[in-house]
């Protein structure tokens, strides 16, 4: 496996923007770490699907990924584990089955749901929440990059073991 100190500086090389940006959260930043950069790169999704897999918790029989910047990092781990997914819609569908998720989730089953980049936790959050009330335990939100504003503490309140790869705090 590459070695993490090194795998964050290409993965901040291919993906950190400085200007003024707004981000998901509304909050405004000087910088904007743009996932579709490391997601969409196979020489960096290569190694950050083998991270991830090592940090998957122990029960995990489920990936999970809210759509659509997160579903690459999915898929990625997904064929490295062997381990089958779910994407978790932002809005359910207003046609056919109108589901909540698409693939396969069994009641019960062990989830690790994998993020790319977090700033307050707020799509993760919500991603669980539909994970939880189609029975799914959440193990734990894996994401590839944490920007480091109060994410740990509102994962944990939510009781969601939060294991982020990176931390950036540029601001």
């Amino acid at each position: 496996m590459e070695d993490l100190a090194h795998l964050r500086e290409r993965l901040l090389a291919a993906c950190l923007l400085e200007g003024e940006f707004t981000l998901r959260s509304g909050r405004k930043s000087r910088y904007y770490l743009d996932k579709y950069r490391f997601v969409l790169d196979p020489a960096l999704l290569a190694p950050l699907a083998e991270a991830i897999a090592a940090s998957l918790p122990a029960g995990t029989e489920v990936l999970a990924a809210p759509e659509l910047g997160a579903v690459p990092l999915l898929t990625a781990v997904s064929l490295r584990t062997g381990l089958p997914g779910v994407i978790v819609r932002k809005v359910e569908k207003e046609y056919g089955t109108k589901k909540k998720i698409e693939g396969h989730l069994p009641a019960g089953a062990g989830v690790a749901l994998l993020e790319d980049v977090v700033t307050t936790g707020g799509q993760a959050m919500a991603s669980a929440e539909v994970l939880r009330s189609l029975g799914a335990r959440v193990l734990a939100v894996i994401a590839v990059i944490d920007r480091g504003h109060e994410t740990q503490e509102v994962m944990a309140a939510a009781e969601l073991p939060y294991r982020p790869l990176f931390r950036v705090e540029l601001d």
